[in-house]
């Protein structure tokens, strides 16, 4: 007779094991490795926080600190490798197998323990595409989590960085596995509850509170001309020309120069109230001279900022707050929205092919993606129009039946020609390719694929992909807006001319923009120490970007 209740069993088991830790739920800081060893058997599915921003970084190290003759070969399913400890399991043979999808400050590292067969790498995701997986084939036997707060029933609150949490806890608690929180602090009552009690299995009161990482600051300081020139581009060449109000901006100094324009040369232009109203973002504080200026109307968010948390507080119109006056974030649903909602998605990358296929993945780094492949791709699951689709839609061209032509999203790569330490952006072929060669991926980690993307800006101008008719087209398309790299240099200038006249390649100029013009005095704020005095004193920043 089938036993239909075999993983509960163990389930129940493994709760067993880690009650000999544990005063009912609660673990002291110090007993952590001897509740996971009780806890973890070897060849676990482990999904360790590890977000975007929030990291369980108490649970890592414990994690990092057990016995590897007890527990081993994990497969570690987690959006984001951020700390050491994340790849230390590796290296010591705790872990075996990782999905993921962020590595950011990991990337040099985790490249060299790749191409050097360290880690055995089932693929680099999408969030949306992890998260999903989590309820289907790679489920959680643990999760290891991070909040702020909690009761001694294990009721969670997760305050402003909630992210990814809600949907790891749906999955592992769900389905018959095991979940254990790391917090702040214990109290008597949490001001919300973000998880309920009976979904948490143990509660880890941290020796400090988790980490978060700023990620989405950009001082104003560092941001240069170039920038602000494509920026002044991407105003007027995109967002004006197709009305976009609904939108996402990924991270970079370059989209972090078109909200401080926004302001200034947005309202030069008059396009308030037009542009830029409904977004799916992270609270970036370059955004704040904007919000205060009334050109935003509304903010879900993935994650929370560090120190945007007393603005936000005081801005329930614009962003989404509980009762407790904090930020309600949620990765899986503001993906969802940058994915359905919003009709234009801009950030950067390290490199784009002559079709226009771009990847963070280069010889010497894998960043992984994040939200970008999710956020840079155009759903065919959209059912609902709007101008900005339905134009660009009409640019991509097309027959039949005009009522039965989808869309398009508009999925902008802005760039520079030539990235850190001149290293060029655009090349005839992506690192992402020998990655795949020497790691023995069957699918190369492409971020965004080249028939998802739209536009590609750079300080020559905008490459307008969707008036593209063929492959030729597209090349020398590209090719007319990479500059002085290589690929710049092959380009059939007569085809750029053509391009240019067909409208497809834009140089400043043809927008009515002068380069000279593109000067930091159009920067609604100069300094991290101006977004400050923008915010009326809310915003706090990090000590790392206080200069005064």
């Amino acid at each position: 007779m089938a036993n239909w209740r075999s993983e509960r069993t163990a389930r129940d088991a493994r709760i067993e094991a880690g009650r000999a830790h544990a005063e009912g739920k609660v673990v002291p800081a110090a007993s952590v490795v001897d509740l996971l060893e009780a806890v973890l058997k070897p060849g676990d599915r482990v999904c360790l926080e590890g977000d975007n921003q929030k990291q369980a970084d108490c649970l890592a190290r414990g994690l990092a600190a057990c016995d590897p003759a007890k527990v081993l070969d994990l497969h570690m399913v987690q959006s984001g490798i951020v700390l050491p400890e994340h790849l230390d399991v590796f290296e010591t043979g705790i872990a075996k197998r990782l999905d993921y999808s962020y590595s950011g400050p990991q990337g040099g590292r985790i490249a060299k323990m790749l191409y050097g067969g360290q880690i055995e790498l089932g693929a680099v995701h999408t969030y949306l595409e992890l998260f999903a997986r989590y309820f289907v084939d790679l489920t959680p036997h643990v999760a290891l989590i991070a909040g702020v707060s909690a009761d001694r029933d294990g009721n969670l609150y997760t305050g402003p960085n909630t992210e990814d949490t809600p949907t790891v806890v749906e999955a592992t608690a769900f389905k018959n596995g095991v979940v254990i929180a790391q917090v702040n602090e214990l109290v008597e009552r949490v001001p919300r509850v973000d998880i309920p009690g009976d979904r948490v299995d143990f509660v880890v009161e941290a020796d400090k509170p988790f980490y978060v990482e700023p990620l989405f600051t950009r001082d104003p300081a560092a941001m240069t001309e170039t920038q602000i020139l494509m920026a002044m581009m991407a105003i007027k060449g995109i967002y004006a020309e197709y009305a976009i109000r609904r939108l996402n901006h990924g991270i970079g100094f370059g989209t972090a120069a078109i909200e401080l324009l926004l302001p200034t040369y947005g309202e030069r232009l008059g396009l308030k109230g037009q542009i830029a109203t409904h977004w799916a973002l992270n609270p970036h504080p370059t955004l704040i001279p904007a919000i205060e200026s009334g050109w935003v109307k509304q903010v879900h968010c993935f994650g929370s900022e560090v120190g945007m948390d007393r603005y936000i507080r005081e801005r329930p119109d614009i962003f989404f707050t509980g009762a407790d006056g904090s930020l309600r974030s949620n990765r899986a649903f503001c993906q969802t929205a940058g994915l359905y909602a919003c009709d234009l998605f801009i950030g950067s990358t390290l490199q784009i092919d002559l079709m226009g296929n771009s990847s963070t993945v280069t010889t010497n780094r894998v960043a992984g993606f994040g939200g970008a492949p999710n956020m840079g791709s155009d759903p065919h699951g959209r059912r609902h129009p709007s101008d900005t689709w339905m134009k660009a839609g009409r640019e991509a061209g097309g027959t039949g039946d005009p009522a039965l032509r989808r869309g398009r999203k508009l999925v902008v790569q802005l760039v520079e020609t030539f990235g850190d330490k001149l290293v060029p952006t655009f090349v005839e072929k992506l690192d992402a390719l020998e990655l795949a060669r020497k790691t023995g991926l069957e699918l190369a980690p492409v971020m965004v694929y080249a028939d998802d993307v739209t536009h590609v800006v750079t300080e020559e101008g905008i490459a307008n992909l969707l008036l593209c008719r063929d492959a030729d087209d597209r090349e020398q398309a590209i090719r007319g807006v990479a500059g002085y790299t290589e690929v710049g240099r092959g380009r059939d200038r007569a085809k750029v001319d053509e391009l240019r006249g067909r409208g497809i390649i834009r140089r400043p100029e043809d927008l009515g923009i002068e380069p000279l013009d593109a000067d930091r005095s159009l920067l609604a704020a100069k300094s991290i120490k101006d977004l400050v005095h923008w915010s009326g004193g809310l915003y706090e920043p990090p000590a790392r970007f206080r200069n005064w």
